[in-house]
């Protein structure tokens, strides 16, 4: 299946979303916001050990929420779930949201998950109020149709696994249909074949969106079918606890999707995490993909067929993202990006 880039290879690719990013330097955290232009069918689906969420028991397809008003990445972990709060406060000040006949104000759906970055060595002292509600109110006021990536938003603070951690971004458009993907990215795994400069993702890179530094796919190393004893001694870190990494992802498509096919989408895209990262879903992790369907296009029958082409374009896109966001990423303080561990690339 041959498909091309969006025209900002951004999820925002994908017509009625918004992405907006704020982060705080002492903190080592942050957060983004992603909103829709109206509210969006939407699906969760979780894979790791250690998730921290918010309202994605309402993302079940057999419940009465059929669509979202809002949605939200965050590092800190529990502290971090105080920033959907803000997002509900600035949608619901805007008239977005459920109207009641008995209350006017308007009453938003703003699902969340965090990742863990608590150990980066930021400042987490603060006291009373953490900052992710305000972040997160800074992110809406931000929210565009491009932003950046790598030291941003929800990524600002993450690692991963031995490089620094970031914000990824990609879409792709195929038969009229666009997808997109983001994803903050912190996994307790590695992004990059040990041993060598090339990402797992490499044989789905389009245009050196993450370097160009890949080869055809037959031609993976013997370090990416073992692990070696120093290669599983550099996965295990002091900070390797339940619940003390995670990846989060959002995938979107502007495809007019049930609750129940936004489900398989997420599901789908899933695998997009386990090509590139390894390992992946840990008891460390707290892994979560998103789904949003803006619906802005209809599909063709049969649907099902349809829907799986979705699903794939989804995987791959996401594991783009991975690679992209590990790539954009710039050291912080005592922990090393991508692009200084292999300088050049």
């Amino acid at each position: 299946m041959s498909y091309s880039q969006g025209p900002t290879n951004l999820i925002t690719d994908v017509e009625g979303l918004m992405v907006g990013n704020a982060h705080d330097q002492g903190v080592r955290s942050g957060v983004t916001v992603i909103l829709p232009t109206e509210p969006a069918v939407a699906a969760v689906d979780v894979r790791g050990g250690g998730p921290a969420t918010r309202e994605t028991d309402a993302l079940d397809p057999s419940c009465i929420v059929d669509a979202i008003h809002g949605l939200v990445l965050a590092g800190g972990s529990v502290f971090g779930l105080d920033a959907s709060s803000g997002v509900t406060q600035w949608l619901s000040e805007r008239g977005r949201g459920f109207i009641f006949r008995e209350q006017p104000r308007a009453c938003p759906v703003v699902p969340q998950a965090s990742l863990f970055d608590v150990l980066n060595g930021g400042d987490k002292s603060w006291k009373g109020e953490s900052p992710y509600r305000a972040l997160a109110l800074a992110a809406c006021e931000t929210a565009a149709s491009t932003f950046s990536l790598g030291n941003a938003g929800a990524g600002y603070g993450a690692l991963a696994g031995r490089y620094k951690g970031g914000l990824g971004s990609t879409s792709a458009i195929y038969e009229g249909l666009t997808v997109g993907a983001l994803t903050a990215v912190n996994p307790f795994g590695s992004p990059v074949i040990p041993g060598t400069d090339r990402f797992w993702a490499h044989a789905y890179e389009i245009d050196g969106e993450f370097g160009g530094r890949g080869g055809p796919i037959g031609t993976l190393p013997a370090q990416a079918r073992s692990l070696t004893a120093e290669t599983k001694a550099d996965l295990i870190t002091e900070s390797a606890a339940a619940g003390a990494n995670t990846t989060l992802a959002v995938v979107a498509t502007d495809a007019r999707l049930t609750p129940a096919e936004a489900k398989r989408l997420a599901i789908m895209a899933s695998d997009g995490m386990a090509r590139a990262l390894r390992p992946i879903h840990t008891p460390f992790d707290g892994d979560i993909v998103f789904a949003l369907a803006t619906g802005r296009r209809e599909i063709r029958e049969p649907r099902p067929f349809v829907l799986a082409m979705l699903g794939s374009l989804a995987a791959d896109c996401l594991a783009r993202a991975i690679a992209r966001g590990v790539y954009a990423a710039e050291d912080l303080g005592p922990w090393r990006s991508y692009r200084s561990i292999h300088p050049g690339s």
